[in-house]
C-alpha cells in the first residue's frame, strides 16, 4: 500500500479509534469532577428557574384575572346597554359571551388557590398549561356543543403573548399550550366537519389564518428560547462571579490575618514619605498601640523616624537605582524616644506605565541581633588581646628557656617541654575559636589557584609525620599525579587533610591505618580519608559537622570540636560536598568532593 493510501485511510481510522475510546473507555477523575460540575450547575439553574416560573405564574393569573373581569364587565354593561360594536357577532356568542368570561373567572381563581399549595409550588409547569388551557379551550368547548367551530384570534394572541412577555422561560410549556389549542381547534372541528358561525367565512381555516397563527406562535416562542438561554448564560455568569467573590473572599480573610498576626512589620510608604498602611506588628515596633496611629502620626518618615536623616534619602535612591532594599539598617526613634535597630526588606510598586505608585515592604526589629553582635565583637576582642597575647607571650618566654644550651634551669627540661605543649595547645584552641568566629560571620576567604592535589597531600602528612610517629599510625596516600587539576585554596585544603587526618588519630588507639585516595567522578574530584579505627555511632554522623561537637570517644578532652566544622565550612566555600559513612566496630571513611578546574 502506498504512502498516499495510508495516509487516506488513517484519518478515518483515527477518528473511529478516538470515537471508541471516548464512547467505551473509563472517564478520567478530571472528566468525572467536570461532568459532577455541571451538573450541579444545570440543576441549580433548573431550581431558578422553577422558582422563576412560579413566581411571574402568580403575576400572569393576575394579570388574566383583571383581564377577564374586564371583558365581564363589558358583557354585563352591553347586556343592559347594548354595544353596537357587538352587533356584528352571531347571536349565540353574545347571548353565552357573559357564560364563558364567567367560567374562565372561576377556573382562574382556582389556579389561584393551587398555586399557594405544595402541588403549585412543586409543578409550577403543570399549573401553566392547565390554566392556559382552562382559558383557551373553554370557549372552544362551549362551540363544539353548540355545534360550530370558534376561531379566537383576538383571544389566542392576547393568551400567548402574555405568557411569551411574563414567562419567558421553558419554551417547550408555551409550544405544549399553543398546540394543545390548535390541536383540539383544527382536529376536532375537521373530525366533526363543523363550520364557523359567520356566513362569509365558514370553514375553519384558510391561508392567512393559518400563517398568522404559525408566525405568531413562532415569534412568541423564539423570543422565550431566546430569553431563557439569555437568562441562563446570566445565571451561570452571575454564579460564578459569586463563586470568585467567595474565593476573593476567603483570600482576602488568609491575607489579611497574616497581615494582623504577622511577626515583622508591614508596611505602604508614599514616596512623598507618608505611610499609607502599616499593620500591628509594625506599630508595636514603633511604640504604637494601634496600627492607625502609625498611618495618621508619621506625615514625614525622612525626619520622624530616621535619627540619621539621610537614611530615607538612601533609601529612595537605592529604590530608584535597584526597584528593591534588602537588609537595609538603620537606626530609628521609637514613640517613647528610645532607640532601636530596624532591618528594612521592601520593593517599589509600578503602574502599567512604569510610574511609582509607593514602597511596600517588611520591617524587622533587630535591636536584640545588634546587641548580640557587639557582645560577640567585644568577646572576641577579649580573646584576641587578653587571652591570646598572654598566652603567646608565655609561649615566647617558654621557648626562649628551652632553646638555652646549659641545663642549669631552675625547673626540669621535661616540665618546660609539657608547659611548651599546654601553652601550643591553648594557642591553638583560641586560634580555631578566632577561625570559627570570623567564618560564621564574614565565610571563608578563599585565594584560589590551579592545585595539585597530590602536592597538598604530601605537604599534609609530611607536617603530620611527627604526630603519626607519636601514635604509632601509618599513612598510605593512593592519590594520583594524573588527577585534574581543581581551581582551589592550597592552604585551605591542607587543612581540611590535616584537621581530617587529626581527627582520626585523635579518637582511635594508636596503631591506626589511614588511607588518603582521590577519584575522578564527572565533573569532581571525590576525595576520601579511610580510617580501620573503633568506627562512629550514626547519631554522633548525623551531627559531627556541627559547631562545637565533640566526639564521646575523643581522647584529648581540651579540644573544643571546631575542626571537622571548618573543614565543612572550607569544603562548601570551594562548592563542594562533605560527609562521612562509618558504623562501630568497623571504621569511617570521610569524603569531600572539589570541583575540577
Amino acid at each position: 500500500m502506498g504512502k498516499v493510501a495510508r495516509m487516506l485511510m488513517a484519518t478515518p481510522f483515527t477518528t473511529v479509534q478516538r470515537w471508541w475510546r471516548k464512547t467505551f473507555s473509563a472517564p478520567t477523575t478530571d472528566e468525572i469532577t467536570t461532568f459532577y460540575k455541571a451538573r450541579r450547575k444545570d440543576t441549580e439553574w433548573l431550581a431558578h428557574r422553577h422558582r422563576f416560573l412560579w413566581q411571574r405564574l402568580r403575576l400572569w393569573l393576575w394579570l388574566v384575572l383583571i383581564c377577564l373581569l374586564s371583558f365581564t364587565l363589558r358583557d354585563i354593561y352591553a347586556f343592559f346597554f347594548p354595544l353596537k360594536e357587538l352587533e356584528t357577532l352571531p347571536e349565540v356568542l353574545r347571548a353565552k359571551s357573559l357564560v364563558i368570561n364567567v367560567a374562565m373567572l372561576i377556573s382562574i381563581i382556582i389556579f389561584f388557590a393551587l398555586h399557594k399549595t405544595k402541588l403549585g409550588r412543586q409543578r409550577p409547569d403543570l399549573l401553566f398549561l392547565g390554566s392556559s388551557w382552562s382559558i383557551s379551550l373553554a370557549s372552544q368547548l362551549f362551540a363544539t356543543i353548540r355545534g360550530f367551530a370558534l376561531p379566537d384570534t383576538p383571544g389566542w394572541s392576547l393568551l400567548f403573548l402574555s405568557q411569551a412577555v411574563l414567562m419567558p422561560v421553558c419554551w417547550i410549556i408555551h409550544l405544549l399550550c399553543q398546540v394543545g389549542v390548535l390541536v383540539y381547534y383544527f382536529g376536532v372541528n375537521t373530525a366533526l366537519g363543523l363550520k364557523t358561525p359567520v356566513p362569509e367565512h365558514p370553514e375553519i381555516y384558510n391561508v392567512t389564518f393559518i400563517l398568522y397563527i404559525f408566525w405568531f406562535c413562532a415569534i412568541c416562542d423564539i423570543g422565550v428560547y431566546l430569553y431563557d438561554r439569555l437568562q441562563r448564560s446570566e445565571f451561570y455568569a452571575r454564579q460564578e462571579l459569586e463563586s470568585a467573590y467567595q474565593k476573593l473572599k476567603v483570600a482576602e480573610t488568609k491575607y489579611r490575618s497574616i497581615f494582623e498576626n504577622a511577626v515583622e512589620g508591614i508596611f505602604q510608604s508614599s514616596p512623598d514619605g507618608r505611610y499609607i498602611t502599616a499593620n500591628p506588628a509594625l506599630a508595636h515596633i514603633y511604640g504604637y498601640s494601634l496600627a492607625e496611629e502609625v498611618t495618621a502620626n508619621f506625615t514625614d518618615i525622612e525626619h520622624q523616624l530616621y535619627i540619621d536623616p539621610n537614611r530615607r534619602a538612601e533609601f529612595v535612591r537605592l529604590m530608584e537605582k535597584y526597584g528593591s532594599v534588602s537588609e537595609f539598617e538603620s537606626q530609628i526613634y521609637r514613640r517613647d524616644g528610645s532607640i532601636v535597630w530596624i532591618s528594612e526588606k521592601a520593593y517599589a510598586v509600578l503602574d502599567e506605565q512604569g510610574k511609582l505608585l509607593y514602597y511596600e515592604g517588611l520591617i524587622e526589629d533587630i535591636t536584640q541581633r545588634k546587641q548580640t553582635e557587639e557582645e560577640l565583637r567585644v568577646f572576641f576582642h577579649a580573646v584576641s588581646h587578653d587571652l591570646r597575647n598572654p598566652v603567646l607571650g608565655t609561649l615566647m618566654v617558654l621557648k626562649n628557656l628551652l632553646s638555652r644550651p646549659e641545663d642549669n634551669i631552675s625547673i626540669s627540661r621535661s616540665i618546660l617541654e609539657r608547659m611548651i605543649q599546654s601553652s601550643d595547645r591553648q594557642l591553638n584552641l583560641i586560634n580555631s575559636l578566632m577561625e570559627a568566629h570570623v567564618s560564621e560571620m564574614q565565610g571563608v576567604v578563599l585565594q584560589r589557584q590551579s592545585v595539585q592535589l597530590l602536592v597538598v597531600v604530601e605537604a599534609a602528612s609530611a607536617d603530620l609525620e611527627p604526630l603519626l610517629e607519636q601514635n604509632q599510625a601509618k599513612l598510605t596516600n593512593l592519590v594520583s599525579a594524573d588527577l585534574p587539576l581543581v581551581n582551589a585554596d592550597p592552604t585551605q585544603l591542607w587543612r581540611v587533610f590535616s584537621n581530617l587526618i587529626v581527627n582520626a588519630l585523635k579518637h582511635n588507639p594508636p596503631g591506626l591505618l589511614l588511607t588518603i585516595n582521590a577519584t575522578r567522578k564527572d565533573d569532581k574530584i571525590y576525595c576520601t580519608v579511610n580510617d580501620n579505627g573503633v568506627g562512629i555511632s550514626q547519631q554522633q554522623s548525623d551531627r559531627l559537622f556541627d559547631l562545637y561537637f565533640r566526639g564521646a570517644s575523643i581522647r584529648n578532652s581540651v579540644s573544643l570540636g571546631l575542626g571537622l566544622y571548618l573543614c565543612k565550612q572550607i569544603i562548601n566555600a570551594h562548592g563542594g560536598e562533605i560527609g562521612v559513612n562509618s558504623t562501630l566496630d568497623a571504621g569511617a571513611t570521610f569524603w569531600f568532593t572539589l570541583p575540577i578546574s
